[in-house]
């Protein structure tokens, strides 16, 4: 577990400190956190699904594949 330093407006911090008490607010903030992640994680591959099925990118991409193998090394970092 590590711990995470954020900045959060006074008042809400007021208002949090008024409602949650001392020993819930981690597990709080951390399924809030994990649900902003776990949408943001779908809306990106529902993205990444939409860039593999475009079929212009695709085509577009063929025609760097002619590069590979030209042989010029892969950089090594």
């Amino acid at each position: 577990m590590q711990k995470v330093l954020v900045s959060v407006p006074d008042d809400l911090v007021g208002r949090m400190k008024a409602v949650i008490p001392p020993r819930q607010r981690s597990k709080i903030l951390t399924k809030l956190l994990e649900d902003e992640v776990k949408i943001r994680e779908a809306k990106l591959y529902q993205c990444a699904r939409k860039v593999e099925s475009d079929q212009s990118l695709n085509a577009e991409m063929e025609d760097w594949n002619t590069t590979v193998g030209d042989g010029i090394d892969a950089e090594s970092w």
